[in-house]
């Protein structure tokens, strides 16, 4: 039995408020652009809150989120969708980011450089005054729905020569730089997302303060808040804190001896 589109879309929908702690006016500024529907780009390091915050924007503006994971091997056909074959004969079946544009959902493509660029200039008549979707395979041309969002992310450290966004993709978008929350605000985020004493977030927030001096000193990415939290969570089930710490910390984000040693220290010192 086929299943209505508009059935599956709802499944996109959030059902309980997200937690999320803002660090500025970042809600306010994502409202005003949903409101005149201008494309957003959610900049920043890997775990620091990007897609959490668009799944509590989502929630707060009550409306579906398809989330596309981009990786290098993803075609139009992935986003758009593909010509089927059931016992019925042949049959179109929308991709994730058609049901968005058909349904007004918030569409995000996360970690957007991840994908090819001959990929993504799939989104061009999306991202300016047509907000059209060639479907050239079917063909049709999906008008969007007046809900309908397109928000991408990408984290600039690991921006290269060879996965950069092109200039006629970045300047469709509006913008929002996240960094790291500020020290009270990190570990009011580890305390709620892990479980732990606001004493032992506290010392965890210090490790990944420390390691983010690292960075270009043998480490690609400071330690995120999201690993803080796992090795918060793994403290908070009993779990040793230097081995938590080493475990969700320092083994994950490097394989140099050297450095993870240097983390080893710091976790020691402060726990």
């Amino acid at each position: 039995m086929r299943v209505d589109s508009e059935d599956v879309i709802e499944q996109y929908r959030i059902g309980e408020e997200p937690y999320y702690r803002p660090t500025g006016d970042e809600v306010a500024l994502f409202e005003a652009a949903y409101a005149v529907r201008m494309p957003m780009m959610l900049k920043g390091p890997t775990g620091c809150g990007k897609t959490r915050f668009l799944e509590y924007m989502a929630w707060r503006l009550r409306k579906p989120i398809v989330t596309i994971a981009c990786h290098e091997d993803m075609t139009g056909s992935d986003l758009v969708g593909r010509h089927l074959l059931d016992v019925e004969g042949t049959r179109w079946q929308d991709g994730p980011l058609t049901l968005a544009v058909r349904h007004g959902a918030i569409c995000y493509l996360d970690e957007i450089v991840e994908a090819r660029q001959d990929t993504t200039v799939i989104i061009h008549p999306l991202t300016d005054a047509r907000r059209v979707l060639p479907l050239e395979k079917k063909p049709e041309l999906v008008h969007a729905h007046p809900d309908f969002h397109l928000v991408i992310s990408y984290n600039p450290g690991y921006q290269a020569a060879m996965k950069d966004i092109k200039q006629s993709t970045r300047q469709r978008f509006g913008a929002l730089d996240f960094g790291w929350p500020p020290r009270d605000a990190e570990i009011e985020i580890v305390v709620h997302e892990s479980g732990v004493s606001p004493e032992i977030a506290g010392r965890l927030v210090s490790i990944g303060e420390r390691s983010r001096h690292l960075k270009g000193h043998g480490l690609e990415e400071g330690i995120s808040t999201r690993m803080l939290v796992y090795a918060g969570s793994l403290i908070a089930r009993g779990v040793d804190p230097f081995s938590a710490c080493s475990v969700g910390v320092a083994q994950p984000v490097t394989d140099d001896p050297d450095v993870r040693d240097a983390l080893h220290a710091t976790i020691r010192a402060f726990l």
